[in-house]
């Protein structure tokens, strides 16, 4: 490369997003809210391999669903030939882990994951190729009550987000048998109307045909609208477990509509499924999606076991906090190091240290390439980080084996003002002092700061 010729900037692969420090606050929001709130249920966390034998996925979700067919992301493996995908979604890897662990020999269990998914499609508002999302899944449970808690789950983190206008749709797509004599009605119906089928339903409609009630085609709606309902095909025990659902979901005033046209393209899915809904994100409405999958462990040769979890999009998340107002300011630290001269510095290091032993965060400054600031330009960056209070040491200070400790916030026990309020500190008890003010104090100790 010629030396004068400027290297070409490298971006980011399309749809596959960085997550900045300014936004990382909201993030770190999302992820503490949720991990509290599956801990409270009891659920424990699984964490799986990225990478999965290709064959997991074509088993568990389909080789005929568009996630198979046009959007994983598969290679083959140079070094032995084995055939293996990045994750479209999180079920299959942990199922596959609970039957290779024999997670399930002592009784139930109520598991949750985080993660990054990968899909190769267009990209568009809240829907990426690189994508972040949390799952739970309760593996052994048979009845409605299960389907119920993790529903009720996702409405406790809406509220504590402070989420609003997200509704839940429900239904039943039976066991089955009934799937089966639905489905050979539906295609009949279909093929009774072919001229109004798109290109899209047509290729669906020997393969996939409940996909096709989820076309979006406005031509299309008047025919599926009045396609056969699989909820009239329901008998026995899934219209029992059905009722059962709606039975304790009424019980807690959680409202609900029944979308009969609500699906899954997914073949490992039956009897109860769900969608949490926001109007607020353009097409890209779902932002949890969940249901029973009962027939799973038993494809994957374990014995049968029933199951039912729910994954929800973390970007969607991230973009209905930020549409609701929720802003997360970032805080860096409890504590800024402001220092003059090496001395200073030297001393710096050693209270820093101090500092952190006693639990509090600490950004030390240090030098820029435009040199190493002075007091205004170091007070100027104590301020932007957020930190509580800022520690000065400059020769006066180290003259007198003291260090001037001043509140960037304000709300210190106090009451003074922050532009004012400013102590000399003997070194031996500035850790002390500052526990005491923000531990002890009224300011709220958190490394990032809420405000909703």
């Amino acid at each position: 490369m010629s030396e004068n010729k400027k290297a070409e900037k490298i971006v980011a692969v399309k749809g596959m997003n960085d997550i900045l420090p300014a936004e990382a606050p909201l993030w770190e929001l999302l992820e503490n809210t949720t991990e509290s709130i599956l801990k409270s249920y009891g659920y424990q966390k699984i964490v799986t391999p990225i990478l999965e034998e290709t064959g997991l996925f074509a088993r568990a979700i389909g080789a005929v669903t568009d996630i198979v067919e046009k959007e994983m992301y598969s290679f083959t493996d140079s070094m032995n030939g084995d055939l293996l995908t990045l994750r479209p979604e999180g079920t299959a890897g942990t199922v596959r882990a609970v039957l290779e662990h024999n997670l399930a020999y002592d009784g139930p269990k109520r598991l949750w994951y985080k993660g990054p998914m990968f899909r190769h499609e267009r990209p568009q508002r809240g829907r990426y190729r690189q994508f972040f999302q949390f799952g739970a899944e309760a593996i052994g449970f048979t009845g409605p009550d299960i389907d119920c808690e993790l529903i009720m789950m996702c409405r406790r983190l809406w509220d504590d987000l402070g989420l609003e206008n997200i509704r839940l749709e429900l239904n039943s797509i039976g066991d089955a048998g009934e799937r089966l004599r639905h489905r050979a009605d539906l295609i009949a119906y279909f093929e009774a109307n072919i001229d109004t089928l798109d290109a899209e339903a047509t290729r669906r409609l020997h393969t996939n045909p409940l996909r096709i009630l989820d076309t979006k085609n406005p031509a299309m709606q008047e025919l599926v609208n009045g396609a056969p309902k699989l909820l009239a095909y329901l008998e026995g025990e899934s219209l029992a477990h059905f009722e059962g659902v709606k039975k304790i979901l009424d019980h807690n005033n959680v409202p609900y509509t029944v979308n009969t046209r609500l699906v899954r393209g997914i073949d490992y899915y039956n009897r109860t499924v769900f969608e949490f809904i926001t109007d607020e994100l353009g097409a890209q409405g779902t932002v949890c999606a969940g249901g029973r999958y009962d027939p799973l462990i038993e494809m994957f040769g374990g014995k049968p076991t029933p199951a039912v979890g729910f994954a929800m999009g973390m970007e969607r998340l991230v973009e209905l906090m930020k549409s609701s107002g929720e802003i997360a300011a970032p805080s860096q630290c409890d504590v800024y190091m402001v220092h003059q001269g090496e001395a200073a510095q030297m001393q710096a290091f050693v209270l820093a240290e101090r500092i952190r032993d006693a639990g509090l965060d600490v950004v030390l400054h240090c030098a820029a390439a435009s040199g190493p600031g002075s007091f205004k330009t170091q007070m100027k960056k104590a301020d932007a980080s957020g930190a509580a209070f800022a520690v000065i040491l400059g020769d006066d200070e180290l003259a007198n084996h003291v260090a001037a400790v001043k509140a960037m916030r304000g709300g210190s026990k106090t009451g003074a003002d922050a532009a004012q309020q400013q102590a000399t500190v003997p070194f031996d008890d500035v850790v002390d002092y500052l526990v005491d003010q923000i531990v002890g104090g009224d300011h709220d100790h958190d490394h990032v700061h809420y405000h909703h």
